[in-house]
């Protein structure tokens, strides 16, 4: 209770006194009764009522009936205060009296609703509508909750792409990429509902994992309302301040001189509500190292993230919301010691590989502005209109790239899209749900690239130790557009079918479309059994701000000079994608689940890296197949939480079709007439965790295991298998003039184990890259 409401109360006290002095006679214990209503005089069940007298004693306590009706007996004369609090509604003060040898009059209270209460309902209302644009109906879902992030080793602190390696068919790859189910990257994100669109890939973290609230990772045969990004959607609901105040500050370090520093703050005033969070990193380990050791020469990072979500509640059925976010990062490019020069420069013929200078930057941007609302019953509705601008500029050592590699290439690229979305939902009847939509980007790219190459002779020798600049610049603006309708029909109370179609255009470097038809089907027999299955027809555009546009012709006779001179446009995949699996809950604690997939793909998409710059370019296959198998399995019951996933995949493509000039004719004839698996395809991935919780202290642990990546000519052999354990011990502390504090101690592939994710061989892949060695972390979070 504040100082105001006891001065309030004490105030009406001395004056109830000063008109009633005759009160304080000595009489007769009686019953002080009364009513608790609301606006409308419905009487309010289970209000607390508490009766202090006139010293600020309390002398009783009770609680309403079903009709609002309390009564409290045995009250002397005197003059009371009573206090009536309910759920939903203010908390009340009104002054009765007892008179001696008279009957008490009545105390009737009529409670206001509580304002806070009201727009926390109004929120919750249109988040369940926004959720509902989202069906989710034969296809496979994996959700990771805030509780489960907080449980991880790191916590919040881990990267939001090793969040999702604990889903299942999530193989891991160099520079922070993911690969669902066989495919390469092809994520496609959305934060509440709203598709972001993909920067630049690089290795920085666009989305810092502290806004989750919980992400879910939708696979399979999707719906009709996804398109574009289909081997995956990563799709957060962000953290809000619908629900009260707060805040944390987060300080997070150790080995390899990382230091990061965290904060969020959320709360509402009135129908207006708000989170925003940020976060600064340094490190020495920003991208991984080219060699077996833990801590390689040059590779210090920068990075610093930012995020920022507004609502405001314009009526209980109508919510305009402003979410903003920024990533800058700057990375070293790490060296290999003792490495042989190939070029002289200017007559010299020596450079300490050790001392090369290479660095890269990323930003990304992008904010999104949306209306969504509901009729309360059969609408709901969102439209968005959406900006993202992204850039990339990796910086060469001018002296030492030249000797090594005979290339000093500065690119610089970049992207601006915008673009605007718009979902309906409209339950027809008990049956039927129609979901219908549109998607409409803009997307303009910028590719500036300053390339410092030497001349040659017709075998490709050194002519001259002079180098020479070329320009090759370009810029171009490409145009998608979807639209889809699809209806989600209740065919009994255990089976429930979706089924509508998509339709997409691109208007890029290539001109294309497609009409895809989807059906997915979900079948409850029992409540501890779901059984679902899908068809999908998926049309992929290759990503926009990557697609090369240089001109090859430009460096012949050059040490930049293409290995073949053919240049196909990369073109959109198509694919027919099945799914089904089974989800059976053993246990109201134990639940396992079985999924299989078949994708059939003409166009098959790919990404490698082929230049200097730590940027992937799309090519495609004329043919390909990927297919595979998951098994998933978690328990949680009381302190006591645990996960398995384990899964095989088999990724093949036939043919080059596209971007050839990256290629050298031998590999390329060998694919012409050989399928070959992809780089990123991996036979078994696993990864498992649990965490247990005893008192004030939690036990955890994560880990992922991997037969290995592709590598050798035309990816014919593989590296070898690998894992890592991550544990983790936890004290919460609630603490007088500390509060609530959360202490971490964590130790990063506990084991120490030494593996490569790649060995600098294989289709497009450009350096060895090895995992994290065995690395100490502690860390301190304070919450308001």
């Amino acid at each position: 209770m504040n100082h105001r409401t006891l001065i309030a109360r004490a105030s009406m006290l001395l004056f109830a006194q000063a008109f009633s002095a005759h009160v304080f006679a000595a009489g007769t214990p009686a019953e002080l009764a009364g009513t608790v209503t609301d606006a409308q005089g419905h009487g309010v069940a289970n209000a607390q009522v508490s009766i202090q007298d006139a010293s600020g004693n309390t002398v009783g306590h009770t609680q309403t009936g079903s009709d609002g009706r309390f009564g409290l007996p045995g009250v002397g004369a005197g003059t009371y205060s009573a206090t009536i609090d309910a759920k939903g509604f203010g908390s009340t003060t009104s002054i009765a009296t007892v008179e001696a040898g008279q009957a008490p009059h009545p105390l009737n209270v009529v409670l206001k609703q509580d304002a806070t209460l009201d727009v926390t309902v109004n929120a919750q209302r249109l988040d369940r509508a926004r959720n509902g644009l989202l069906p989710e109906v034969g296809a496979s879902v994996y959700r990771i909750t805030q509780a489960d992030i907080a449980t991880l080793p790191q916590g919040a602190n881990t990267p939001l792409n090793q969040v999702l390696l604990q889903a299942p068919g999530v193989a891991n790859d160099s520079y922070g990429q993911l690969h669902v189910r066989g495919d390469h990257a092809d994520l496609q994100y959305r934060i509440n509902g709203i598709v972001v669109p993909e920067p630049i890939s690089g290795f920085g973290q666009s989305f810092d994992t502290r806004i989750v609230d919980q992400v879910s990772l939708i696979t399979g045969a999707l719906p009709a309302q996804y398109g574009y990004r289909i081997a995956g959607v990563v799709d957060i609901r962000t953290k809000s301040g619908d629900t009260g105040n707060g805040g944390s500050i987060d300080v997070y370090g150790g080995s390899r001189q990382t230091l990061k520093t965290s904060a969020d703050v959320f709360g509402s005033q009135g129908p207006f509500s708000y989170y925003f969070t940020g976060s600064l990193g340094v490190n020495n380990l920003g991208i991984e190292s080219p060699t077996a050791d833990g801590s390689p020469p040059h590779d210090h990072t920068r990075q610093g993230n930012g995020f920022g979500y507004m609502s405001y509640l314009i009526n209980p059925l109508t919510r305009v919301s402003l979410m903003f976010g920024t990533a800058s990062n700057q990375f070293q490019i790490p060296n290999t010691p003792n490495l042989p020069t190939q070029f002289t420069l200017d007559g010299r013929t020596s450079f300490n590989s050790a001392d090369l200078n290479e660095t890269q930057s990323e930003l990304n941007n992008f904010a999104v502005l949306a209306l969504q609302g509901t009729n309360g019953g059969a609408l709901d509705y969102q439209v968005a209109l959406f900006t993202r601008y992204t850039r990339t500029q990796f910086n060469p050592d001018p002296i030492g790239d030249l000797m090594f590699n005979g290339v000093a290439s500065k690119d610089f690229h970049s992207n601006r899209a915008n673009g605007v979305q718009a979902d309906t939902t409209w339950r027809l009847n008990d049956t039927h749900t129609v979901r219908a939509g549109l998607m409409f980007q803009q997307e303009h790219a910028v590719f500036d690239d300053s390339v410092s190459v030497f001349a040659t002779n017709a075998d490709g020798g050194q002519l001259s130790d002079v180098p020479f600049t070329i320009n090759d610049s370009s810029h171009k603006t490409g145009y998608l557009y979807s639209a889809y309708v699809q209806d989600e029909w209740k065919l009994t109370s255990q089976l429930t079918l979706n089924y509508g179609l998509r339709y997409d255009r691109m208007d890029e470097y290539v001109q294309a479309s497609q009409l895809s038809p989807r059906i997915g089907l979900v079948y409850q027999p029992t409540n501890a059994t779901t059984i679902h299955a899908g068809y999908s027809r998926y049309f992929t555009p290759p990503a926009f701000e990557l697609v090369s546009n240089s001109t090859v012709s430009l460096f012949n006779g050059t040490t930049n000079q293409s290995p073949t001179s053919q240049n196909n446009p990369v073109k959109p995949e198509r694919s027919h994608y099945f799914d089904i699996g089974v989800t059976q809950r053993l246990t109201p604690a134990l639940t396992v689940g079985l999924d299989a997939y078949y994708k059939k793909a003409s166009d098959l998409l790919d990404e490698g890296q082929f230049g200097s710059a730590l940027i992937y370019t799309p090519f495609n296959y004329q043919y390909g197949h990927v297919y595979g198998l998951e098994f998933t399995t978690s328990y949680r019951q009381d302190n006591v939480s645990a996960y398995l996933n384990i899964a095989y995949s088999r990724a093949q493509g036939k043919n080059i079709e596209s971007a050839q000039f990256n290629f050298g004719q031998d590999e390329l004839n060998f694919i012409a007439s050989n399928s070959v698996f992809l780089d990123h395809d991996q036979r078994v991935t696993a990864s498992f965790g649990g965490s247990y919780t005893l008192g004030q202290t939690t036990l955890t642990a994560d880990g992922i295991v991997g037969s290995g990546l592709r590598s050798g000519f035309a990816n014919t052999d593989k590296l070898p298998w690998y894992a890592q354990i991550n544990l983790g011990v936890i004290q919460h502390l609630n603490e007088p003039y500390i509060g609530k504090v959360d202490a971490r101690l964590v130790l990063v592939n506990a084991f120490g184990r030494v593996y490569q994710l790649r060995d600098g061989s294989g289709i497009g892949v450009g350096a060895p890259q090895y995992g994290p060695q065995r690395a100490i972390y502690a860390g301190i979070t304070k919450h308001f």
